[in-house]
């Protein structure tokens, strides 16, 4: 007879699926069929940045088996893949600092318990008749002083960890949260002096502030790297706010998801470079400009004669006609052609038709309209207006706008 040991690692509790949460929230008494959907979505915005959906690749990890055999015991060393997983909903680092945060300041409001039992008083309303009126007081005033306690006391989150020493500097090497996410920082402000600047680099899909370790830091700082050159071209793999890249001919190429950019081969490199390339080629020519396709943050557009054209969902971008590439570009002339009332390109002031009525464009920046005699002016009343009309309005809402810099006296 053999008697067999087999090693064992304790397994992580498995991360939610949209539908897993569903059910989660369910058990919890949390929510509404109408509040489910909704409540994920907004989680799950970019803008936010607190959840992502994301497939995770297996990881390799060795497993010992002993047998014993009679007197004799034999020890074998396998391997196993573990912590794959697809579509699972993932905290950003990001969403850990904000439920850190609110944890901590609103531990009332973060209870499960609490939140149900909103949600059966609210029903209680609805169905019994009670009177809303306290309820929601008892609820508004505790919850608004909390607010009001934490705008007057609470200090502003710098979650950061200090990871070790860059060999060659000496400076410190940590990790933190920074506007444009999470990054590896090698030298403080106060280490590097007014005259230098501190390094900085993103982290990559699937590392966190928490378990990323000095080693793993230190490999981001391997990019930008150069590969050689392709006709005469260099060919750099670099890292930039919107991720990994490969830069060839001054453009910049994003490197497909599940690649990994420190690991990325010439060839690898070159083959990214001509896809893109042929994805480039003009599609065709309107009116003397040719139309290109192109992918970008905010999903698939045409390109024509310098005008952007978003594609809406119901075209395949790799397989629309010339028909209706020009139907979508002419209805982007039209509406461009509608967009401006006044225009002053060289100042980056316009006067434009919005959503909610005209408005003022200045650079990036919306200024709302004064009303003429009481009432939102129309588009007729801007016509006239002039220049100098606009900048006073600019000026009174954007204070300093147009200050005249200071040339230092020789």
């Amino acid at each position: 007879n053999i008697i067999e040991a087999v090693q064992k690692y304790t397994k992580a509790p498995a991360r939610y699926t949209e539908a897993t949460l569903v059910k989660k929230l369910e058990a919890l008494g949390i929510g509404r069929p109408s509040t489910y959907a909704p409540t994920i979505s907004k989680i799950m915005e970019k803008d936010r940045g607190y959840v992502v959906k994301e497939r995770i690749e297996g990881k390799e990890r060795e497993v010992v088996k002993l047998s014993l055999k009679g007197d004799e015991v034999l020890k074998k060393t396998e391997k196993e893949i573990y912590g794959a997983a697809s579509n699972r909903l993932h905290p950003t680092d990001m969403g850990i600092i904000v439920i850190d945060f609110l944890e901590e300041r609103f531990s009332t409001i973060m209870d499960y318990g609490f939140t149900a039992e909103v949600e059966k008083e609210l029903d209680d309303i609805a169905e019994k008749g009670l009177d809303w009126h306290k309820i929601v007081a008892d609820l508004y005033f505790p919850f608004h002083k909390e607010i009001e306690n934490t705008y007057a006391n609470a200090t502003r989150v710098r979650a950061k960890r200090e990871l070790g020493k860059d060999p060659k500097t000496g400076h410190t090497v940590l990790v933190q949260i920074t506007r444009y996410g999470p990054v590896v920082q090698i030298g403080t402000r106060e280490e590097v002096g007014e005259e230098g600047k501190p390094r900085f680099a993103n982290l990559r899909n699937g590392m966190s502030m928490e378990t990323i370790t000095f080693e793993e830091a230190m490999k981001l700082f391997e990019l930008p790297k150069n590969l050689g050159e392709y006709n005469g071209e260099e060919i750099v793999i670099g890292s930039g706010r919107f991720g990994p890249y490969v830069k060839y001919n001054n453009k910049f190429i994003s490197i497909p998801k599940g690649k990994d950019p420190l690991e990325l081969t010439k060839d690898e490199a070159i083959e990214i470079i001509l896809k893109k390339m042929e994805e480039d080629k003009p599609m065709g020519e309107y009116k003397g400009h040719p139309i290109t396709k192109g992918k970008g943050r905010f999903g698939p557009f045409l390109k024509w004669n310098n005008l952007y054209v978003n594609v809406p969902r119901k075209y395949d971008l790799e397989s629309i006609s010339m028909d209706e590439a020009i139907e979508l570009i002419d209805k982007k002339i039209e509406k461009e052609a509608n967009r401006y009332i006044k225009q002053w390109e060289d100042e980056k002031i316009a006067i434009e038709n919005g959503r909610w009525g005209p408005f003022i464009r200045f650079k990036k920046k919306s200024v709302k309209l004064p009303k003429i005699d009481g009432k939102k002016p129309e588009p007729e009343d801007l016509k006239n207006f002039t220049l100098d009309q606009v900048k006073e309005i600019i000026e009174a809402e954007l204070p300093g706008s147009f200050k005249k810099k200071k040339t230092n006296k020789k």
